[in-house]
């Protein structure tokens, strides 16, 4: 696996190396060794599943709050996104900076997502497939939703979304009482 920290510090988009042949190839997804190698958490406690039908379909920004923050790994098995992530660690020097990248089928990238990050992303293609490995169980209550257009972040969305939640429809701009 090749880990490759983004401009937030702790957050890593991870490749796999692979072993090519006629065949095709092989690679690992998971090492638990080469993850806390890393310095990576591996307790994974749940995987989840979405299915975006729709090219445009915008989801997030999410995350947990105190004491149910978790750490997600993401990676897209068919289709295309944009995945971005939003440092809320007021401690860091990347606080309230956000990063993007695109996952999909193809280059087999995966995100790994931080605790008191704020999570989403945005479709590229129809019928997109996104997993997440994920260190904590969800929890309703500790679920905190900002509002994805939110200005004090700034994103760059490669595209405008045009299937949102009424959740995130509605979603709050951030202020310091959310953190997590």
């Amino acid at each position: 696996m090749i880990f490759t920290e983004t401009k937030l510090k702790g957050a890593f988009v991870i490749e796999i190396t692979k072993l090519i042949d006629e065949r095709g190839f092989f690679g690992r997804s998971w090492c638990k060794n080469e993850m806390e190698a890393n310095g990576l958490k591996t307790n994974i406690v749940q995987v989840n599943t979405s299915l975006s039908i729709k090219k445009g379909t915008l989801r997030g920004m999410h995350y947990q709050k105190h004491p149910h923050e978790e750490t997600k790994l993401v990676r897209c098995t068919r289709g295309a996104i944009y995945d971005v992530i939003i440092d809320l660690r007021q401690d860091s020097a990347s606080y309230k900076e956000w990063f993007g990248v695109e996952l999909n089928e193809d280059n087999h990238k995966m995100l790994y997502v931080p605790e008191k990050f704020a999570h989403g992303f945005i479709t590229l293609k129809d019928n997109s497939e996104i997993t997440y490995f994920n260190t904590q169980f969800y929890s309703l209550e500790a679920s905190v939703e900002l509002r994805y257009n939110d200005p004090q972040f700034n994103i760059k969305w490669p595209l405008e979304a045009n299937v949102i939640s009424i959740k995130d429809k509605n979603a709050s701009d951030f202020n310091e009482s959310m953190l997590p």
